[in-house]
């Protein structure tokens, strides 16, 4: 497969990953937003979606320890409109998506709700960032060289 270069590339690649394709390169978007957040269980949950070995068991509980990291990251947001505190909310919503069952998944799939998710957390740290420095990258072009080499491969 050549380079992926759009969004429309890049959803029609994802739409033909199987289950356990899904959630390997929903783990790779969310790992490469993972510094974003401090939770631990966020780094668990990912470590889970990453294993091709882990039981349903073990992705069942990732599952519901990342959703609670949901649910305490949104409760810091608060309405003082924290950036840095909503980009942990987004990772930790990505990394939901990364150990959802694809059957479960909202629109497009755990590595496109995933890949949403991180897209969110980046563009709320460029929010929160005072400085006038554009990044080399923006967050979906990292997302479209993360699946070109995860498909070449």
């Amino acid at each position: 497969m050549s380079q992926i270069t759009n969004d429309t590339e890049f959803k029609q690649a994802l739409q033909g990953l199987n289950a356990m394709q899904q959630r390997t390169v929903a783990a790779l978007f969310t790992e490469h937003v993972l510094s974003l957040s401090d939770d631990d269980r966020i780094k668990r949950a990912i470590k889970v979606a990453t294993d091709d070995s882990a039981s349903e068991g073990e992705i069942s509980d990732a599952l519901k320890s990342a959703k609670s990291a949901i649910m305490d990251s949104s409760t810091r947001c608060g309405s003082e409109g924290n950036w840095t505190d909503q980009a942990g909310y987004f990772v930790a919503r990505a990394a939901v998506a990364a150990v959802t069952p694809p059957e479960q998944s909202k629109a497009g799939g755990p590595a496109w709700q995933a890949a949403m998710s991180s897209r969110m957390a980046q563009t709320s740290i460029q929010i929160d960032n005072d400085s006038d420095e554009v990044p080399d990258h923006s967050e979906n072009e990292w997302q479209y060289d993360i699946l070109s080499n995860y498909l070449q491969s």
